[in-house]
């Protein structure tokens, strides 16, 4: 929790006046039992009306004032809690984007969207409950004792004796429910992912029918979770019934020995109702301050987790300033790449080198699993290699800021992501001060302005969650079109016309090859007539690299290339023969 404190500046003020707000109306409250004793004791006793409205019109006032303070610091706790938990959300959220995808998948999505809401949450209530209860239920407690001893000393030995079987009652019960707040936390962290992969996978799940397995294990899942929590519950419920009794037990006892010492003289009625009054007073602080060590735990519990990430340094590390480039340079250049991804037990790709010029095309091909995506994730910098370089413009890519370097490359990914907005928030994505007529030129060359033309509101057409309400084809020549408005020196198309029809992947070719001018084009395909047509051509087999050139020079050298061409009937079984 130490390393949260640092989110409360700018309501250190709200922190520390809430608490002695809600100090002030323990205080007084403390008075009401004796005020109370008096008006009986005297007022009543004596038929002193005049005593009775005028202490009872001052137990009025110390009411009004507690309310007031109680309110004041109500107040302080929401303001200070909502502060201290929107500035958490916004640094933990700003950290997630600077890790890299190794720390990143290391966490796992599911986890990091339960720390980045049901954790931040937890914590938030810890802010707040502290700040309302965390010095009034020990003061109230310690208080009403102090009080019972002013009154009668030998009476008020009872409190020294029920009090800590209440604490001891208190202690048991949460020192076995506290360590299933963490399994509670982390079975949230198993639903969360099951509930997001089948939400994300409902179609596949229903086209291999089964929903009924999947629905099973979910439920396993959420039994398990209901367990715990009837499991703690069950626990928390023998709370209050087992303090209730022995507090009544104790007020039993204080009205007994309270009435042998009437008989004597020792003690007023009124008094015994204060003692009777003190000693509620102190059941219901105990129980207060139990249920807040077991928010306060379960804030701990939910601080450690976003802790964990906040401390989490990315394993690549960047410059504060973009290293210079070098004119002349290749655009882009691989010289003796090797990569493993972490924990993987070979590389994924090995002994890569080429380089390409500005403005001219590079296609890559190769098998399934080839390394052609992981070559992307190098450029754009998502891993680092493990051997060898990656440069743009005569820079490696590890000198670059990460904004500098996503600025120069539009990335077309393989599965079309579009967010919740318009067709035109979603193209301006990269390009926010883009104008209609750059994004109108760009969905021209993604072969895309006729579908958007087509619909009512053009640009403004709503676009649903990931795209829900378009085509597999629409979805992905917004893509295209997104990362040509930004109008990068580099763009990546990692096999993203496979949704295109042949016409319409053709068209897009001839458009990006007449209309992008100096920009790099990376096309990756399991097409060999989409990218036969580049200035270079990157074979891969099984990660390595074994071809680099132009389709012809390819056609003779290269035999993995050639049968690929000829599996698709790009060329007859004599060529290269």
């Amino acid at each position: 929790m130490k390393a949260l404190f640092r989110y409360f500046d700018g309501y250190r003020r709200q922190l520390v006046l809430g608490p002695l707000f809600k100090l002030t109306e323990a205080v007084l409250e403390l008075f009401v039992p004796l005020l109370m004793a008096n008006i009986i004791d005297v007022g009543i006793k004596n038929g002193n009306v005049k005593y009775v409205v005028t202490h009872g019109l001052f137990m009025l006032g110390l009411g009004a004032v507690g309310l007031a303070c109680a309110l004041t610091c109500q107040y302080f706790a929401a303001v200070c809690a909502q502060g201290f938990g929107r500035s958490l959300r916004k640094d933990l959220f700003r950290h997630v984007f600077s890790l890299s995808q190794a720390e990143y998948g290391s966490v796992g999505t599911n986890s990091l969207i339960t720390r980045l809401t049901s954790d931040v949450n937890q914590v938030q209530t810890g802010v707040n409950m502290f700040i309302r209860l965390a010095i009034r239920a020990p003061f109230l407690t310690v208080g009403s004792i102090v009080m019972a001893f002013t009154i009668n000393w030998k009476i008020a030995l009872v409190f020294l004796l029920s009090t800590p079987l209440i604490v001891f009652v208190l202690y048991r019960v949460m020192s076995r429910s506290l360590p299933e707040y963490t399994r509670i936390q982390r079975q949230q962290d198993v639903i969360s992912r099951l509930a997001g992969e089948n939400l994300e996978g409902a179609r596949v799940i229903r086209a291999f029918s089964k929903q009924d397995s999947e629905i099973e294990q979910f439920q396993q899942a959420g039994d398990t979770l209901s367990d715990i929590t009837i499991r703690v519950g069950k626990l928390s419920a023998a709370l209050n019934p087992i303090t209730s009794v022995i507090a009544n037990l104790a007020i039993v006892a204080i009205v007994w020995f309270g009435g042998l010492f009437a008989q004597d003289g020792g003690i007023e009625q009124g008094q015994i109702i204060a003692m009777v009054n003190y000693m509620t007073q102190t059941l219901l602080a105990l129980i207060v301050l139990a249920n807040i060590i077991v928010i306060l735990t379960k804030a701990l519990a939910s601080a450690k987790r976003v802790s964990e990430v906040l401390a989490q340094e990315s394993s690549m590390p960047e410059p504060r300033q973009s290293a210079a480039e070098k004119p002349g340079a290749p655009r882009i250049e691989f010289e003796s790449v090797r990569f493993a991804y972490p924990d993987a037990g070979e590389d994924a790709v090995e002994g890569v080198s080429f380089s390409i010029q500005p403005g001219q095309t590079l296609g890559i091909i190769g098998g399934t699993g080839c390394g052609k995506t992981t070559l992307v994730r190098l450029l754009t910098r998502d891993y680092d290699v493990t051997g060898g370089a990656v440069r743009v413009d005569g820079t490696d890519v590890r000198e670059y800021t990460s904004r500098r370097l996503h600025a120069k490359i539009g990335l077309v990914p393989q599965a079309a992501q579009l967010f919740s907005g318009t067709v035109r928030s979603n193209l301006q994505l990269g390009a926010e001060n883009a104008p209609d007529s750059a994004l109108w030129k760009a969905l021209e060359v993604a072969q895309g302005s006729d579908f958007v033309r087509g619909k009512p509101d053009g640009l403004d057409t709503p676009v649903e969650e990931g795209g829900k309400n378009l085509s597999g084809g629409q979805k992905q020549r917004l893509t295209i079109a997104r990362a040509l408005a930004k109008q990068p020196d580099i763009l990546v198309l990692d096999d993203s016309a496979s949704a295109l029809d042949y016409a319409t992947d053709a068209a897009l070719r001839r458009a990006l090859r007449a209309q992008t001018e100096n920009m790099t084009v990376v096309m990756i395909s399991q097409r060999a007539s989409t990218i036969k047509n580049a200035d270079r051509i990157l074979v891969l087999d099984d990660g390595r690299q074994c071809g680099f050139g132009t389709h012809e020079a390819l056609l003779e050298s290269c035999g993995v290339y050639r049968e690929i061409c000829r599996s698709q009937g790009i060329v007859t079984e004599e060529v290269g023969a």
